[in-house]
């Protein structure tokens, strides 16, 4: 049997990801806050909890992230950046994540395909803002990007085969976004999750470090 590894697996998107690998044949280890405190804003519990983690994995999915820094909502404008705010954010949207890339090497597959995704947000793109505001939350994810594509670059180097992938979900219908869907067509969890999975899954090595949406199609960095 295939082995997945999901973080943040009771969450709208994570609770998903975990239950559709599942019914496609693969054994879910979920990791989250509620079921083994793994909390962001405690990194020695992440980095424990991490290293408690034994066994190589076949998929591996992080779907964790805020929008609301220290309970604040993303900024409408540069004149409102906050520190604390921004802080909270590449705590929990660059950092955290990031101590979970450490891991990877050890936690992949070498001797065969392996496949981890990222979730990440179309905000966390540069090329793509043309916007404006969400000033911390479009710089966390961006940071958050550059991670995982280093670390597709770095894994190449022991693991040929492995799939690192930045993946955006879309606006899906889950607490996390209920205060932002007026005005962007929005997707079901179930439908996310099946679009990141397939996407996931289909990506070849070759195309490692990749930034995509959960149709499949390539956002710039």
């Amino acid at each position: 049997m295939k082995k997945a590894l999901v973080f943040g697996h009771t969450g709208g998107i994570g609770k998903e990801i975990a239950v559709q690998l599942t019914d496609r044949g693969y054994g879910v280890l979920g990791v989250s806050r509620s079921t083994h405190q793994f909390d962001f804003e405690n990194i020695g519990k992440v980095e424990e909890t991490l290293s408690e983690i034994h066994g190589v994995f076949d998929a591996i999915f992080v779907a964790t992230g805020v929008l609301n820094g220290a309970g604040f909502p993303p900024e409408k404008t540069i004149k409102t950046i906050d520190a604390e705010a921004m802080a909270a954010q590449f705590l929990i949207n660059t950092i955290g994540p990031s101590i979970i890339l450490k891991h990877l090497p050890r936690l992949m597959r070498k001797d065969g395909a392996a496949h981890f995704g990222m979730l990440s947000a179309r905000v966390g793109s540069i090329g793509d803002n043309h916007l404006g505001g969400w000033i911390s939350y479009r710089a966390a994810k961006a940071a958050l990007n550059q991670a995982t594509k280093t670390a597709a670059i770095e894994l190449k180097r022991t693991h040929p085969k492995a799939v690192v992938l930045a993946l955006h979900p879309g606006t899906v219908e889950t607490p996390f976004t209920e205060n932002y869907q007026a005005n962007h067509e929005t997707i079901s969890a179930q439908c996310a999750a099946k679009g990141l999975i397939d996407t996931l899954l289909s990506v070849s090595s070759e195309n490692s470090g990749s930034f995509k949406n959960w149709k499949g199609e390539g956002i710039p960095w």
